[in-house]
């Protein structure tokens, strides 16, 4: 390997395409677009795969889940890391999770920060990891003898309502509420997350015959309200203290729910969806994600439209419209239901273009920015038909989140290329991190052909490089046969908001 002189051009790129009324509208491959996975750990959904597999195992699995959906394109996981009032990261408000270690309350053997170790592997492949919360559910069952002594049911049974085989935190107790944002500050301030997400469980889907029973709390804290808006102005209250924490805390993390796809049907309220959902997010789970909204809590959503593109009763395309025009302040991605290819006795399900439909139609709205899928499993070793056109069409290149309305910004810096190297195998070179600066990754750029490097071009995407904690330094390495031998890259800065700087053309001459 020789060493070779080298000249650094700063160039100015258009920026780019940040968040705007018409971003996405009909791009055939956007540049910018949310493209997440949800890998869920309740009852073993997904990862661990088995509650008894030994810690080395389970690394390789949850490693096998980010390589498959990097070579899908992906760009975000919501990893669940709270499910039924525990945990898969040491704390005191809560006992480690039976998912991860097979008994409630007992760490990993050997043990390990697991959410540390996540987010660690997860950065290091290009991806944002959104810690993914279930605030209100705390047990799967009543068989509380699984519990944990250091389970909130046992600490605090006043907290406890029992509804429909489960245990529920009320949502009406401020102290309730207050241990509740206590362990989202925890997380964002001991984690390099780049979200906190939270599901569709609120209040509790309604069970024919059941009576949630907060008949006490409603009498001490009802302030005259009816029992339904005084439902919803707790969730609204959590969600707005949550909101405030964690930005008082870091402001680049990420606040985002995922809310059930409906939230009223148009036959009792005429700014509802032309739907027959038999149960909505207003009138049954008491959320109002339009609320959210309108009040900056949130930095984005995504609506469960888990129903195919037809469905006679909740059609996708209806809702997705629905969503688009009900959109403001906020990122809107769109939650997909994967789970139900080849598996739903809705028989649209077995086409295996449903899901690419439902990417292109989603494209064609021009204020959503992308796409959640449920669950991880689905595209692991199973529907190759579908990943083979994917990977074929809608995500054949790579493609960076887009960054959120409230967290766009200009960034002043740059990168610069360090001590040059090339070979006919590769060319080489170190990117400093910047000082004052809150920067996650170096983007790499190359063209093909002859062609001019283009950054907002996502075929030319070579590389996404993540600084690591214990190194101000990357190194960057560029095989030769990615540059068509060419004689020029790009480099970008990408900030802790997702914000990309201009670009640095990197000029290899001997």
């Amino acid at each position: 390997m020789k060493n070779c002189k080298h000249t650094l051009l700063l160039i100015t790129f258009l920026l780019l395409s940040f968040w705007n009324g018409n971003a996405q509208a009909l791009a055939t491959n956007p540049k910018n677009e949310f493209r997440a996975v949800w890998i869920a750990t309740v009852v073993n959904i997904d990862w661990p795969k088995m509650s008894t597999d030994n810690v080395a195992k389970q690394k390789a699995d949850y490693i096998e889940i980010l390589e498959t959906y990097k070579k899908l394109n992906y760009n975000a996981v919501i990893v669940q890391i709270r499910s039924v009032g525990d945990a898969f990261y040491p704390t005191e408000l809560a006992p480690w999770s039976r998912f991860l270690t097979g008994k409630e309350g007992q760490a990993p053997k050997p043990y390990f920060d697991t959410l540390a170790w996540m987010i660690a592997e997860t950065h290091a492949r290009g991806f944002e990891f959104h810690a993914w919360m279930n605030p209100y559910r705390a047990t799967m069952d009543y068989n509380t003898s699984l519990l944990s002594p250091q389970h909130d049911f046992f600490k605090h049974p006043d907290w406890m309502i029992k509804y429909g085989g489960k245990y529920y935190y009320n949502p009406a107790l401020p102290e309730v509420q207050n241990h509740l944002t206590a362990i989202v500050e925890e997380v964002v301030e001991k984690y390099d997350i780049d979200a906190i997400h939270f599901d569709d469980y609120f209040y509790p889907y309604r069970i024919k015959g059941e009576l949630f029973d907060d008949t006490d709390s409603f009498k001490k804290y009802g302030n005259g309200l009816s029992i339904e808006d005084w439902r919803r102005s707790n969730v609204n209250n959590f969600v707005r203290c949550v909101s405030l924490s964690i930005k008082n805390i870091k402001p680049w993390v990420q606040f985002g729910i995922s809310p059930f796809g409906v939230w009223r049907n148009k036959s009792v309220d005429p700014r509802g969806s032309e739907t027959e959902a038999g149960q909505t997010n207003y009138d049954d789970l008491f959320a109002d994600p339009l609320a959210w909204m309108e009040n900056k809590w949130i930095d984005y959503l995504v609506p469960q439209l888990y129903w195919s593109m037809d469905h006679p009763k909740a059609s996708y395309s209806k809702l997705l419209r629905w969503w688009s025009e009900n959109s403001t302040n906020t990122a809107i991605y769109i939650g997909n239901g994967t789970y139900k290819i080849n598996a739903d006795s809705d028989k649209r399900w077995n086409n295996p273009n449903e899901i690419p439909n439902q990417i292109d139609i989603t494209r064609s709205y021009k204020n959503i920015q992308g796409n959640a899928f449920f669950s991880a499993k689905s595209f692991l070793n199973r529907n190759q038909s579908v990943t083979k056109l994917l990977t074929e069409n809608q995500y054949k290149y790579a493609a960076l989140p887009t960054v959120v309305p409230g967290s766009i910004k200009k960034m002043a810096i740059v990168p610069t290329a360090n001590n040059i190297l090339i070979d006919p195998i590769a060319s080489r070179f170190n990117v400093t991190y910047p000082l004052y600066s809150k920067v996650r990754y170096v983007m790499v750029y190359g063209a093909k052909f002859n062609s001019k490097i283009d950054i907002n071009d996502p075929s030319q995407i070579i590389d996404k490089i993540a600084f690591k904690d214990d190194n101000d330094t990357v190194e960057v390495v560029i095989p030769s046969y990615k540059l068509d031998k060419n004689t020029t890259c790009a480099i970008t800065f990408i900030d802790f908001y997702g914000n990309e700087s201009e670009a640095t053309l990197v000029n290899f001459t001997l």
